[in-house]
């Protein structure tokens, strides 16, 4: 482009009027570009979050982790055991309880003592101390295995001699019984209150035979049961310590003058068991065990009671 005609082109004329053309020329270029841009930006804005949507992971939908399965105990672990060593079965769980309220259970005859009184005049009261074998026995009143007699049942199911010894002075001496009639050690074996050496429970009968001679009361020592298993301690077989207790409580009684009463050889089958026609579970007796039982325990009281016979 030339300078305006008429006019002398002044000195930086053509250099203004090109730049003035080229001025128009680059802002027609520059709205075209503005609109470009503003176009490209829409459809970039329609496709960015899409794209941003599928890349993100924070956007991602929250995934949950699958619920821990539950890993089966492998077949041969140990069943979960009580403290005293039992299955953790609501029987053996509410024995445990008891031994940490109550280890001997002393409230279990306290009311019952109180109404019992002193004996009459007179009176050959007897006392049979022992578990469930004496509990399970219907030694009491007219319908029972010994009708008319003053005889007094404190048996507590399961116990063992250590929990006996304990209640031994409320629920037997402070009846003021002529005899006293112990059976035990079969639960001692079996470990109720937990493991329990021989030497432990002969301990603990001597105890009993000790505080019954110091108050003037008469002791008949019984021989354990026969028994080859226990249905609720599968696997100990007994029978053997069954037998050698015993031989010392037979020892035990002829060496401090007691009264020994033999149930086990009376009882016993071949396998130094009891047999099925005497007890249904092999270890407590049925009636057809406690008429066994019943003659030899009176023969029993009746040598206790004899003159010169030790109290």
């Amino acid at each position: 482009m030339g300078a305006m005609p008429g006019k002398p082109a002044a000195p930086g004329s053509f250099t203004v009027a090109i730049t003035l053309k080229e001025m128009e020329s680059l802002l027609m270029n520059r709205i075209v570009l503005r609109t470009a841009f503003f176009i490209t930006a829409a459809l970039a804005g329609l496709l960015v979050p899409a794209w941003l949507t599928a890349q993100e992971p924070l956007n991602l939908p929250e995934t949950k982790a699958p619920p821990p399965t539950q890993t089966a105990p492998p077949a041969n672990a140990a069943p979960e055991l009580t403290p005293s060593g039992h299955p953790q079965d609501a029987y053996w769980t509410a024995h445990d309880r008891q031994l940490l309220t109550d280890f001997g259970w002393l409230s279990r005859f306290k009311e019952a003592n109180v109404k019992l009184g002193p004996p009459a005049p007179g009176e050959n009261r007897v006392v049979f101390m022992g578990d469930s074998i004496t509990e399970g026995w219907k030694i009491e009143g007219p319908d029972g295995s010994f009708p008319g007699k003053p005889y007094i049942n404190r048996g507590i199911s399961g116990q063992t001699t250590p929990q006996m010894v304990l209640r031994f002075r409320q629920d037997v001496i402070a009846l003021k019984p002529k005899v006293v009639v112990i059976l035990a050690g079969t639960n001692d074996i079996a470990g109720n209150t937990g493991p329990m050496t021989l030497e432990q429970t002969e301990d603990n009968l001597a105890s009993m035979a000790d505080l019954a001679t110091a108050n003037h009361i008469r002791v008949v020592l019984c021989s354990a049961l026969p028994a080859y298993d226990f249905p609720w301690s599968p696997g100990m077989k007994p029978a053997g310590k069954v037998v050698a207790l015993n031989a010392w409580i037979k020892a035990y009684a002829a060496e401090n003058g007691y009264a020994y009463v033999d149930y086990h050889t009376a009882m016993k089958d071949e396998r130094d068991g009891l047999p099925a026609a005497l007890s249904k579970d092999g270890v407590h007796p049925l009636p057809a065990g406690y008429a066994v039982m019943a003659p030899l325990v009176e023969a029993g009281i009746e040598k206790a009671l004899k003159p010169g016979n030790r109290e």
